[in-house]
């Protein structure tokens, strides 16, 4: 099964670091969190990448240009037979397909522009890339499979933007300081889609998560699967940072290789 990545956002909000890289190249650790997300689907036994390009994606085209360079220990360059050796290399056994999908283009538009490349698969997976989760994605393909609809999209709880206070007669009786949301499920991404849904996108102005899933929920078309273990977008630095000190702290529950 195929992983499709969104990729080509200009990323605003996280304009501190983005105005230099994609945000999808912006580091957790010492590796881009597109990594961290490729890593994560490859744990699955998903290898075979698609990514959608637009904002500075020459930066993502030259980090996997050298992807076998930078994983090598040694490496040979012998010009005189122009060839390259690498020695004890730990690349991962990915098969990564890089897709300039335009500047400008909406996500939907992103999607639609690969339907020659995902016309033939039964279903895919997708995700947006810049965000992290231990999300089950043996059990989301088997769900989607089961329920047998054009596309299941993983719903998660956020967590509230600020700490709750709870106060009995002007004394605190509780307070946390990253309280899960009002309840309210969202699209968390890691999406398991049909190709068939190519076709409720009309063009580079089509924005996945409005008329192509408006659609699919008005004519039935879209699952749910409900998540409720980690998972943390990375939108603006202060994610960014939250991210670096779970990282840093071993405090990892995408890490599962």
């Amino acid at each position: 099964m195929k992983a499709v990545i969104l990729a080509g956002g200009r990323g605003t909000r996280i304009s501190e670091r983005s105005h230099l890289v994609p945000k999808p190249m912006i580091d957790i650790g010492d590796k881009p969190i597109l990594w961290h997300i490729m890593k994560y689907y490859a744990s699955y036994g998903i290898k075979d990448f698609i990514i959608c390009l637009g904002y500075r994606g020459y930066v993502i085209k030259e980090y996997f240009a050298n992807f076998m360079l930078h994983s090598s220990e040694n490496v040979t360059f012998d010009f005189c037979e122009n060839s390259v050796v690498y020695g004890n290399n730990n690349a991962e056994p990915w098969r990564v397909t890089l897709i300039e999908t335009g500047l400008e283009t909406q996500t939907g538009g992103r999607l639609k522009r690969l339907s020659s490349i995902l016309k033939d698969e039964d279903a895919f997976c997708m995700t947006y890339g810049d965000g992290l989760s231990n999300v089950d994605l043996t059990a989301l393909i088997k769900h989607h499979k089961a329920e047998g609809r054009l596309g299941t999209v993983t719903t998660v709880t956020p967590p509230g933007r600020f700490g709750a206070i709870k106060s009995e007669n002007d004394r605190v009786t509780d307070f946390s300081e990253k309280p899960m949301g009002d309840g309210s499920r969202i699209n968390g991404g890691f999406f398991v889609l049909s190709p068939k849904v190519l076709d409720y996108i009309c063009d580079d102005k089509t924005i996945w998560e409005r008329e192509p899933m408006e659609t699919l929920v008005e004519i039935g078309q879209l699952t749910a699967f409900s998540h409720n273990g980690f998972w943390q977008p990375m939108d603006t630095l202060r994610e960014q940072e939250l991210l670096q000190n779970m990282w840093e702290n071993e405090d990892t529950p995408w890490k599962i290789w």
